[in-house]
């Protein structure tokens, strides 16, 4: 049984240390370990069912310093596109589709980006697509062209509503 926690401990703290190695970014090949992108900054001790963990606060400390120093990080993920267009109004149209998403979900992140010729209105931070696709059904009676990009995103808060 203590082989097994300590297995369990490595693992989840593998899963701190190799969020967002900068690889990502750079377009490097990264040597971390691919993980479950879904369990990114959750504790697995609170996923094993009938199991009690007894440890050390400074261990619990530890580990969720390591997860807040590296919920500033970005990784790849998906967001939902909700306006794309480069005509003559289209810096209006964008603030104003902006405006309207905000004021629907105001917890959800909504990034305007300009990139010639287009003005985007992209939202949502992601780490799989199919959240990024429940947040989708959700709104496109609201914005009729939406779709799914992936893009590097934010850190999203763990136990986000999408």
């Amino acid at each position: 049984m203590r082989r097994f926690l300590v297995l369990i401990f490595t693992m989840a703290l593998s899963l701190g240390l190799s969020i967002g190695a900068g690889a990502q970014e750079s377009g490097e090949t990264s040597l971390a370990p691919a993980v479950d992108s879904t369990l990114i900054g959750k504790s697995i001790f609170n996923l094993l069912p009938n199991v009690t963990v007894h440890q050390s606060e400074a261990i619990l400390a530890s580990m969720n310093r390591q997860i807040s120093s590296n919920s500033s990080r970005r990784l790849s993920g998906y967001r939902v596109r909700i306006f794309n267009d480069n005509k003559q109004n289209a810096r209006g149209a964008s603030e104003a589709a902006m405006g309207r998403f905000k004021g629907m979900y105001p917890g959800i992140a909504a990034y305007r980006t300009y990139s010639n010729p287009f003005f985007k209105v992209t939202v949502g931070d992601f780490r799989t697509k199919s959240e990024a696709m429940r947040l989708l059904q959700q709104v496109k009676g609201s914005f009729p062209s939406v779709f799914i990009v992936k893009e590097t995103i934010n850190y999203p808060p763990v136990g986000s509503i999408f």
